[in-house]
Order: C-alpha cells, then sequence, then structure tokens
C-alpha cells in the first residue's frame, strides 16, 4: 500500500511534530568531533521554526548570536498512522529538502552544560523546507543525491544511501519511542559540509540537480529580534 495522495499545496499548519535526527551521517558526525551514535539520536523543533520556501524567500536568522550553521536535509511527511512492522512505502506520502539552521556558538555552550538543545535548534525560521513532492518510493529515493549551494558554490551534497539509520529504521525507532501518524515530518540527518551563513547568502536546494527551493538571508538578519 502506498499513501502518496493529497499532496498539492502544503501548509504549516499541517504538520503536528517535527522530530529531527542528528548524526545520521558518518563523515558529519566526525567533522564535528562527535561519536558515531548506535542508535537514532531524535530531538525536535517548535512547528513556528518551519516555514515553506517560495522563491528566493528572505529568511530571518539571529546571525548576532554568533555562528549558524546550514544543515541541509531529507525532510518526509508521514501520511498514516504508523504501526509495527509498516515500512516506508506505505508510510510516507511526501518528501522535501529542508535546512536544519543551528546556532552552533550557542549549541555548543548549551552541550558544555547539559541544557536542552531548544535554544540553538527551535528559533523561528530555522527549518525551512521546500513545497512537499510526491514520494517516488524507498528504493528510488535511496539513490537520488540532493544539494545544497550557498552563492553558487556546492557546499553539501548527500544520498539517502549513505544514512546510518535509514528511512524505515527512523520511521519504526520514533513510531515505537514517539508515535508517528499523518502530519508528523521528520527530518533525517545532515551530510558532511555544514557550515555558517551570512547576511545576503543566496542558498540553492537541488534535488537529482533541479532547483526545488531557494531562500536569501536577508539583510535584516544582522538584527536579532
Amino acid at each position: 500500500m502506498n499513501t502518496n495522495k493529497g499532496i498539492g499545496a502544503f501548509s504549516t499548519n499541517a504538520i503536528r511534530n517535527v522530530y529531527c535526527i542528528g548524526r545520521n551521517y558518518t563523515l558529519h558526525a566526525e567533522e564535528l568531533g562527535n561519536a558515531v551514535p548506535r542508535e537514532p539520536m531524535v530531538f525536535m523543533k517548535p512547528t513556528h521554526a518551519v516555514t515553506v520556501l517560495h522563491e528566493m524567500q528572505e529568511l530571518l536568522l539571529p546571525l548576532r548570536q554568533g555562528a549558524v550553521h546550514h544543515e541541509l536535509e531529507l525532510v518526509i511527511r508521514i501520511g498514516a498512522k504508523v504501526e509495527v512492522g509498516m515500512s516506508a512505502d506505505q508510510v510516507i506520502n511526501g518528501f522535501a529538502l529542508g535546512l536544519d539552521f543551528t546556532l552552533r556558538d550557542v549549541q555548543d555552550e548549551l552541550k558544555k552544560k547539559g541544557h536542552p538543545w531548544l535554544p540553538a535548534k527551535g528559533r523561528l525560521h530555522t527549518a525551512p523546507i521546500t513545497p512537499f513532492i510526491e514520494f517516488p518510493g524507498y528504493e528510488d529515493i535511496q539513490e537520488t543525491p540532493f544539494s545544497l549551494y550557498r552563492n553558487d558554490t556546492l557546499v553539501q551534497q548527500g544520498i539517502a544511501r549513505e544514512m546510518i539509520f535509514d528511512l524505515n529504521t527512523l520511521i519504526q525507532y520514533i513510531s515505537s519511542q514517539y508515535g508517528l501518524d499523518e502530519g508528523d515530518i521528520i527530518f533525517t540527518g545532515t551530510p558532511a559540509g555544514v557550515g555558517p551563513v551570512e547576511a545576503f547568502d543566496r542558498l540553492r536546494l537541488e534535488w537529482n540537480h533541479k532547483v526545488v527551493g531557494e531562500c536569501t538571508i536577508s539583510e535584516r538578519a544582522s538584527q536579532d529580534r
């Protein structure tokens, strides 16, 4: 059974929960000096952090609080209540590309204190996503490259088969621990190449070498609001 229907125009009001996976690519874990996890590392962002990208949309980010890093991710949308044993093909009804913007200096301080990551991960506009696309099936999505360009320079590129924990594993793990149902979305982790953004930067997200979303870091991003 495949529940690929009703994608159409997407509203952030349709989102129930925003699950995010940390350190799901070996090279990314290594580039930040982190251990490779033995089970999925799950955290959450508020739904208010999500912004649907339209052509060259401006994003306001709190750059005055230190380095803000881009983290390109494949995002999946759940279209049915997940039960034990259900596969990605049965429950995913759309996918997108997203950016998990991270206040890296803030996160480093929170880690030292053992505090939750919300101030580093949950700010407004820190989870922009492209419009959702019909899910092509697990096998196809495993082999399709996705990329992020910053000011026309390639900075991140990934492919789902390089994930430490694949989509089926993530779906079953999150469902068994926290629950997964229609309207939940999952940021599935970022490949290597994360780095800081600055005001006026132009970001371009590509799926299979085709542009699916663009944005500009607004001049106003130099003001912390």
